[in-house]
C-alpha cells in the first residue's frame, strides 16, 4: 500500500490554505506535512490545529520554505508571483513536487518557473478543476470549428478581493480560443473598452472582467455572429473543486520525472 503523501502548504490561513488543508485531511492518500505563512503573519510558530480552532496536531505555522520541505514530498502553492517563484526555486533545490494555482503572473515570471523545471515536477494551472479544463478544450474546438464571423468574448466573475484581471482562468480560456483558430493570443486580446472605442476589430478575443460579492468563480465563453449566439459556461460554487484538483494534481506528479506539466497532462486532456 502506497504511503500517503507529505504535503506543505502555503499561504495556510487564507481561503485556499484552509480548503486545501480540508481536503487533505478528508483523504488517505495525503497528510499535511508542513504549514506557511508570510513573515510576520499573526499565526508563525503556532500548531496549525489551533490556528483553525481544531485540536492540536503537531504542525507548527513556519515562514520559511526550506524547513517545510525538509519533511515533505510536495507543496501547493496557490499565493503571490513573487513568493511561488522563491517556493520553485527551493523545491528544485530538493527535488520536490510544486503545484501551482497562482494567478497574475507574467510571462517573464512564467519562464523563470520553468526554468526551475529542469530540477523539479512543477504541475501549474490558472484553474485546477476537471471542469475548467474541459471547458478549454470544448472552447479550442469551437474556435477552430468556427470562423471569424463569430466575435469572441470571455466574461468571467469572481468575489470582491482577487487582486487580478482577466482571470488565470479567462486567459487559459482564450489561449485556447486563439489556438483554435491559429492565432496569437497577444496580437488579437481587447481587455478594455471605455468611451468611444469605435467598432469591434473582427478577429479580436475580448474580455469582461466582474468583481463582486463572494462569487467563487464564473466563466462564460461567447461566440457571436449574425443571427445567433453559443455560450460554454463553467460555475463554481465551492472552492473545494479547486483543492481537490490540486491534490490530484500532486498525487500525479508524485515519481514523475522533471519537467512543467499542467492540469490537462494530469487529467489526460492534452491532445498537444
Amino acid at each position: 500500500m502506497t504511503t500517503p503523501m507529505k504535503i506543505a502548504i502555503t499561504g495556510v490561513s487564507g481561503r485556499m490554505g484552509r480548503m486545501l488543508v480540508e481536503t487533505i485531511d478528508a483523504s488517505d492518500v495525503a497528510t499535511v506535512s508542513a504549514a506557511l505563512e508570510r513573515p510576520g503573519h499573526d499565526w508563525i510558530g503556532r500548531d496549525l490545529g489551533l490556528a483553525l480552532g481544531g485540536a492540536e496536531r503537531g504542525v507548527l505555522v513556519g515562514d520559511s520554505i526550506d524547513p517545510a520541505l525538509a519533511d515533505s514530498e510536495a507543496v501547493i502553492d496557490f499565493t503571490s508571483p513573487a513568493a511561488t517563484i522563491s517556493f520553485a526555486q527551493a523545491a528544485a533545490r530538493v527535488g520536490a513536487v510544486h503545484v501551482i494555482g497562482t494567478t497574475g503572473m507574467t510571462e517573464q515570471e512564467i519562464a523563470q518557473l520553468n526554468a526551475q523545471a529542469a530540477g523539479a515536477v512543477i504541475v501549474r494551472a490558472g484553474n485546477m478543476s476537471l471542469g475548467v479544463n474541459l471547458l478549454v478544450q470544448l472552447t479550442k474546438r469551437v474556435a477552430a470549428a468556427l470562423d471569424d464571423d463569430f466575435d469572441i468574448e470571455i466574461i468571467e466573475s469572481h468575489h470582491n478581493q482577487k487582486v487580478d484581471a482577466p482571470s488565470g482562468t479567462a486567459l487559459m480560456l482564450g489561449e485556447a480560443a486563439a489556438e483554435g483558430r491559429g492565432v496569437s493570443l497577444a496580437e488579437v486580446s481587447d481587455r478594455g473598452r471605455d468611451g468611444l472605442t469605435g467598432a469591434r476589430q473582427k478577429g479580436d478575443i475580448g474580455f469582461v472582467s466582474v468583481r463582486g460579492g463572494d462569487i467563487v468563480g464564473e466563466h462564460d465563453v461567447l461566440f457571436a455572429a449574425q443571427g445567433e449566439r453559443i455560450t460554454l459556461r463553467h460555475v463554481a460554487s465551492d472552492r473545494s473543486v479547486f483543492a481537490r484538483g490540486a491534490l490530484k494534481a500532486a498525487l500525479w506528479a508524485r515519481g514523475r520525472a522533471p519537467g512543467a506539466y499542467d492540469m490537462l497532462d494530469v487529467l489526460g486532456l492534452n491532445d498537444g
